[in-house]
């Protein structure tokens, strides 16, 4: 597939970048573990993908993501955080991005009179700081003054937790099982300015959680025996999600009362793993291009990899929460008022009212995001009866 290169002083952060990733695998013999790199890929303080001085969101970036595309989006993650929230709550979002959904859901809050305490956002970038509060502040500055920004996580959480398109962003493990055997792959260099794969024989513990979750994925869906591996092709290759489960386990063990709400594109380990899922799920966007080369200009393209749920699922319950709903994102929406919040558009712009009702319909297409979208809340001491999972909630499937 053909790209047009990035610019001259991108290329340069990029080179840089490469410079230090393979003076890390150096260092440590010629091999670091996928996870590694595209930890410093996405996120090396300056030049990594989100870290960097790139415009990364929206029609002038790489990806449009759901509250880019329409307002509504955000009314309706308002509206299942209205029934969440507390008088004295606030709600902690991890991954605002541009700041379209913080903007959407206080806006949405306020004219329902429900805003609460604070809004807080966790964000490190300093160009994404600024872009979040520009965009706050076109929505009103009385939202903006309820918004703080912090550079950890807080120690204490009562309200809502929110994080949409996050998950699929954390670094992951890559695996290969061929027959009995498990190997994990990873970077090494393959000149001074170039890197790639390479694999090494995975360790004892990442061996067997490897065959662990092929075992559990084969048994739901083929009714293998308990001593199998699973039902897939030799040489298949995938991901373990292990920092998205252990970030969800860390902010689980921090909500002292309330809800996370997490929204990716992902499935329950049985479709996650399938037999014909054997070349993973990583992909990498690139001006909106998606190809499956990590190594094409570190720094200046996203890298993902779906979400298995069922070990979000987990993580939050060795965390010690419930898991209270998980639905198709399409769903969700539906159940969370969207049509009705569609309807309500006035008809006089004509242009606009074209423009949002084909978002609406991208935000819902099973051939778009509506289905591979997934919604999933976990929370404590909040009762089970989320209004985005009246109808279809799928949690029986984790």
């Amino acid at each position: 597939m053909s790209l047009a290169a990035p610019s001259g002083p991108a290329l340069a952060d990029s080179r840089e970048l490469v410079r230090r990733i393979g003076a890390e695998i150096d260092a440590a013999g010629g091999w670091i573990g996928f996870d590694r790199y595209m930890q410093r890929a996405l996120y090396e303080p300056g030049i990594g993908y989100y870290t960097g001085p790139n415009r990364v969101f929206g029609a002038e970036g790489d990806f449009v993501t759901a509250p880019e595309m329409s307002s509504l989006f955000g009314r309706c993650i308002a509206a299942q955080c209205a029934q969440w929230l507390g008088e004295d709550d606030e709600i902690v979002e991890f991954g605002a991005g541009s700041g379209a959904l913080a903007a959407q859901v206080l806006s949405a809050l306020r004219d329902a009179g429900t805003l609460p305490r604070s809004y807080a956002i966790v964000e490190l970038s300093a160009t994404l700081r600024e872009r979040q509060r520009g965009t706050i502040a076109a929505a009103g500055g009385e939202l903006l003054a309820r918004v703080r920004w912090v550079d950890e996580l807080p120690e204490r959480i009562e309200g809502v937790v929110l994080a949409n398109e996050v998950l699929d962003a954390m670094p992951v493990r890559v695996f290969r099982r061929a027959g009995d055997k498990v190997f994990e792959r990873g970077v090494t260099r393959l000149g001074d300015d170039a890197l790639g794969w390479a694999e090494r024989a995975a360790d004892e513990r990442l061996a067997s959680k490897v065959l662990d979750r092929l075992r559990e994925a084969g048994d739901e869906c083929a009714g293998l025996p308990s001593d199998e591996a699973g039902a897939v092709p030799e040489n298949y290759v995938s991901e373990l999600g292990e920092q998205a489960e252990a970030w969800v386990a860390t902010v689980g063990s921090r909500l002292v009362r309330g809800a996370m709400l997490l929204v990716d594109y992902g499935f329950p380990r049985r479709e996650f793993y399938h037999p014909q899922r054997d070349l993973g799920t990583l992909r990498c966007h690139f001006r909106h291009r998606a190809h499956d080369d990590p190594f094409l200009w570190p720094g200046l393209q996203d890298i993902t990899a779906h979400v298995d749920f069922t070990g979000i699922a987990q993580a939050g319950a060795d965390a010690g929460l419930d898991v209270l709903g998980f639905a198709s994102q399409a769903r969700f929406l539906l159940d969370c008022g969207l049509l009705d919040a569609c309807a309500a558009i006035p008809r006089d712009d004509l242009r606009a009212w074209t423009l949002e009702t084909q978002a609406v319909q991208r935000l819902l297409s099973e051939a778009e995001m509506g289905e591979l979208f997934k919604a999933i809340a976990l929370g404590r001491g909040v009762s089970d009866d989320a209004i985005g999972f009246r109808t279809r909630d799928r949690r029986a499937s984790l």
